[in-house]
């Protein structure tokens, strides 16, 4: 074996060994007399699909846990009231004495209670106390398990020899319910915790399963044929149509689209894919139908890299988790030690100062108190499970933390970098302005929207969803013609309209009203001129709108002293009217898309970066 990672919050250990000198079988029996065992995973299991098993062992063990916890409450409660009762009736004298026929009724149910309690639902612990004494490992159980077992025993001792053991002890005095109520609420505690995870966990696949294809169509000897997902291999075509999810990740043989990518990059407006492009799978396929030779499958593809990412962030382990792990490492036996101390103290010094059978029971009661208290979890679990539970819910909101490290380090930011479109702005374009010069403005959105209807470009869907909530009637239009990179043309009652950007109307050699254009580019909004061959009938102007609660974001930002900092691709006017709008500190604009990440590089301080990608923390 040349490494080993083990994380007791995760149950998971990743170990790298050399298989021509020791199996996982070999291993497994070594490890299994400790109470674990090693499940190996195969190279072509996908990280959705690679845990099935392991998640149905820990819903099966969820439901055991669920059983326990309904049995045990009722035994915990009934235990509660009698020591409640017992502790306010002599010394306090809140209350009477409880009467002897309840009194004789409870003295033999308390044993059976706790003796269903440490033998079947603390069995896990008897095992625990076991191994420790024949292999010298201890852990929480093993703690749980010695101190539970001496309340028991002492208890069942006192009881099963009371009038021989009378005159030296008080029989009368037993910790049945201490076993009950230890038990009982460490299990309810081990349920909840497992709870936790698997819902954290479980929404994370849930979200990320409803993403991944179940089926696609393939051409293969010439037909489609229709097949699962995980029957898909290498090089194999798939056919993309319409409206469909790219099934895996592949690159662009044929036809050309949009793609929506949010769903992996975080923007909103799809991405103009054309022969040779990638694609991810998990995406959508706006328009055009494709062919996509396969180039990544399994656990290789995006997605499932995304799902591994975020399960290893869940298991790794922040500095302070090194720090509680050799602190348990010594923790345990520590605690043996100075329980049997004090054990041993209060038989010899305490029998000194009181009675043999007070110090007896002051003894015992001290040695579990000392043994159930002082159980390590809230070092060895509890950091575990907030990095998983906090981990977990990041990546439903769509925030990939890389690592525990990285998490930890979060409180420490003092610069947050984001990039504009669909991170401040909501990334859909909407049309703002209506400017008509010759004509009405519903006249201009009619014949506009009629035009644009025909194109499934975002700012043509944008418009033509404007024109519907004016509830304006739509145009039969007949030669419709895109115009690439400049706009669209086409023939509504025998006129020829044009509908696109500077470029096209400097083409076509038309007077362009600078005063309008330029108050639309001051604000940062992207102007399209309407016109016919001969003139300009007006201009829309349209705007990525900035998002509701961008506002408040940098507002709270700031309340913390952090700077906000936005990178965009956009010209610098258009960025700075964003900016001023919600407050960001610094702008950095007219970016490619490479140069972001080194401007990120630059930002002084301790940096958060948000909006590329699928927002990486």
């Amino acid at each position: 074996m040349e490494a080993c990672r083990v994380n007791y919050g995760t149950e998971k250990a990743e170990v790298v060994y050399d298989p021509h000198k020791v199996t996982v079988a070999e291993m497994n029996k070594t490890i299994d007399k400790f109470g674990y065992s090693l499940v190996e995973q195969h190279h072509h299991d996908t990280a959705i699909t690679s845990n099935s098993e392991l998640k149905m062992q820990k819903l099966m063990e969820l439901e055991k846990y669920k059983k326990h916890v309904l049995v045990s409450l009722p035994m915990i409660a009934v235990s509660i009231v009698v020591m409640t009762w017992e502790i306010g009736a002599e010394p306090l004298g809140l209350w009477p004495e409880m009467p002897e026929m309840f009194m004789v009724f409870f003295h033999h149910l308390l044993p059976i209670f706790a003796t269903y309690m440490l033998f079947v639902i603390g069995l896990p612990y008897i095992q625990g106390m076991f191994r420790f004494f024949k292999y010298r490992v201890a852990n929480m159980d093993s703690l749980v398990g010695i101190g539970t077992s001496a309340a028991f025993l002492y208890s069942f001792t006192v009881s099963a020899f009371e009038e021989s053991l009378a005159t030296f002890i008080n029989t009368q005095q037993n910790y049945y319910d201490v076993t009950i109520v230890v038990i009982g609420f460490i299990t309810l505690g081990k349920y909840l915790e497992l709870r936790s995870k698997l819902s954290t966990g479980g929404s994370n696949r849930k979200n990320y399963s409803a993403c991944r294809q179940k089926t696609a169509t393939v051409l293969r000897n010439g037909t489609h044929t229709t097949v699962d997902i995980d029957d898909i291999l290498i090089d194999d075509i798939l056919i993309v149509k319409p409206g469909e999810k790219i099934a895996l990740d592949g690159v662009i043989l044929e036809g050309a689209s949009s793609v929506d990518e949010s769903m992996i990059t975080g923007e909103s407006i799809p991405v103009d894919k054309v022969v040779g492009d990638n694609v991810i799978g998990s995406t959508i396929n706006k328009q055009g139908s494709l062919q996509v030779k396969v180039t990544q499958i399994g656990k290789n593809t995006m997605l499932s890299r995304i799902i591994a990412m975020v399960e290893q962030a869940q298991g790794s382990k922040a500095p302070i988790e090194h720090l509680a792990d050799k602190i348990s490492a010594v923790f345990v036996p520590i605690v043996m030690v100075i329980a049997v101390v004090v054990f041993v103290l209060w038989i010899l010094i305490g029998a000194q100062f009181m009675p043999f059978s007070e110090a007896l029971t002051i003894a015992v009661l001290s040695f579990v108190g000392v043994l159930v208290i002082a159980c390590p979890c809230a070092m060895g679990l509890a950091t575990p499970t907030a990095i998983i539970v906090g981990v977990g819910k990041a990546a439903q909101h769509g925030i990939l933390v890389k690592s525990a490290e990285s998490l930890q380090k979060f409180a420490a930011i003092n610069v947050v970098v984001f990039d504009k479109t669909g991170t401040i702005t909501k990334g859909t374009p909407e049309v703002t302005d209506i400017v008509a010069t010759q004509i009405k403005d519903s006249e201009l959105l009619q014949l506009l929207a009629s035009l644009e209807n025909h194109s499934e470009h975002p700012l043509a869907q944008a418009i033509v969803l404007k024109a519907n909530s004016k509830k304006a009637k739509l145009l039969n239009v007949k030669n419709f013609r895109a115009l690439e990179g400049k706009g669209l043309q086409g023939s509504i009652n025998n006129t020829t309209y044009y509908a696109g950007n500077l470029t096209l109307a400097k083409e076509m050699r038309l007077k362009i009203d600078q005063d309008i254009i330029g108050g639309f580019t001051s604000a940062g909004k992207t102007p399209i001129v309407f016109m016919t061959s001969r003139e300009v009938l007006g201009y829309v102007a349209m705007a990525d709108t900035i998002k509701d609660d961008a506002v408040a974001a940098v507002s709270a930002l700031h309340a913390q002293g952090i700077t906000a900092v936005m990178l965009t691709g956009d010209n610098a006017r258009t960025a700075q009217h964003i900016a001023q709008q919600v407050g960001i500190d610094k702008v950095i604009a007219e970016l490619l898309p490479g140069d972001k990440s080194k401007e990120v590089q630059k930002a002084a301080g301790r940096r958060l970066q948000s909006g590329y990608g699928r927002r990486w923390g």
